[in-house]
């Protein structure tokens, strides 16, 4: 796991996926050491954009702002993939169900 001030590799910027930790580490870079996200973005090769987006998460996570913490999006996303898959079985028990009604009434 590369450390906050080694870049990523190439292929994990392609695939446009960071490790927590790197994310945490990167928005605490700018939010503890009061340095710019110009600079850190620059430093470990990330867009200004995207290092703004973790900071704005991380003070959120930590309190300092208000908004929906990392740990209650990630339970929503929990959430919204089991109901998927709860319909999903509903929907072929419903089909299942049917289909033994319509041989039983033979």
């Amino acid at each position: 796991m590369p450390t906050v001030t080694e870049k990523q590799p190439e292929s994990a910027k392609r695939r446009g996926r960071y490790p927590k930790e790197f994310r945490r580490d990167a928005a605490s870079l700018v939010i503890d050491q009061h340095r710019t996200i110009a600079d850190v973005a620059r430093e470990l090769g990330v867009v200004e954009q995207t290092l703004d987006n973790w900071v704005r998460q991380e003070r959120i996570d930590r309190g300092e702002r208000e908004g929906t913490t990392s740990e209650i999006r990630e339970e929503n996303a929990r959430l919204r993939r089991e109901v998927k898959r709860l319909t999903i079985e509903r929907d072929l028990l419903k089909k299942a169900t049917a289909f033994w009604v319509r041989e039983s009434d033979r």
